[in-house]
């Protein structure tokens, strides 16, 4: 890995580090009275989930740019120019080792080994695209994923904020939630590895060697698995909400006023 990808990561993890610590409690309070009543002890995940939306935004559009603009990395998915990937990688390497040492940290609180085990195999993956420049398109790709973790974000914030789950903006953002994550984490799916098959066998392929093979396929293949996982505990928990609410608004209103979701 050259000092550019390494100036990368060290200035992403600062500055993720310096957003949680300092802007995000300030900002937070400022923007947001409800936070000064959430408990103090949810406080480091309203901050790290803030931070979180905040990596979402930037790589996720980022993600859109390269793949309706950066022509030499559609048409060349293994062996692309990869600067502007690498760009990208490289903020979001920054982003999950600061987010490893903060589960590391507060495992108590916010701890989750799911989130562990994504973690690790994103950067197992994107640890080659860093250090080869191989596979830009693919690496950029599954980075479009992030571009549903603002709802997933938002949903925790309404639940810290104590919003009733049969609030209009709750079910909305429920909705929108599993519609997005949906189309940018499964329905994405069998486009994907389409379009892994088709490289298959070719030169392309072979010059990647096995090691960037197994790392690809491997990494792929558990992320999207545990892509399905929370795929299903989101329409779990989008059926309860709007199952409560049309039950909710069937009850007599003396009922429904009285009733504590």
């Amino acid at each position: 890995m050259e000092m550019a990808e390494l100036t990368v990561v060290a200035s992403s993890f600062t500055a993720f580090q310096l957003l949680f610590k300092v802007a995000s409690p300030r900002l937070s309070g400022a923007l947001c009275p409800g936070y000064r009543h959430v408990p103090a002890h949810r406080h480091t995940e309203w901050n790290s989930r803030l931070v979180s939306t905040v990596h979402a935004l930037i790589v996720g559009f980022f993600c859109l740019y390269i793949l309706w603009f950066d022509d030499a990395v559609n048409e060349d998915p293994v062996w692309g120019d990869p600067r502007l990937v690498k760009l990208n990688v490289g903020i979001t390497c920054g982003y999950l080792l600061y987010d490893l040492v903060l589960l590391a940290c507060n495992w108590n609180t916010i701890g989750d080994s799911f989130f562990v085990c994504h973690h690790l195999a994103a950067l197992y993956a994107y640890g080659y695209v860093l250090s080869r420049g191989l596979l830009p398109y693919f690496a950029n790709f599954r980075l479009l994923s992030e571009l549903s973790t603002p709802f997933v974000n938002q949903r925790w914030f309404f639940e810290a904020l104590s919003y009733p789950r049969s609030d209009q903006r709750v079910v909305l953002n429920g909705v929108a939630m599993s519609i997005v994550f949906f189309l940018v984490r499964i329905a994405v799916i069998p486009s994907y590895y389409s379009r892994v098959l088709s490289t298959v066998g070719t030169a392309a392929f072979e010059r990647l060697g096995l090691g960037a093979q197994v790392a690809w396929i491997l990494s792929s293949v558990s992320l999207d698995i545990l892509n399905a996982i929370w795929m299903y505990r989101i329409l779990r928990g989008c059926y309860r909400v709007l199952t409560g609410s049309r039950r909710k608004a069937k009850l007599p209103a003396n009922v429904s006023n009285n009733h504590r979701d």
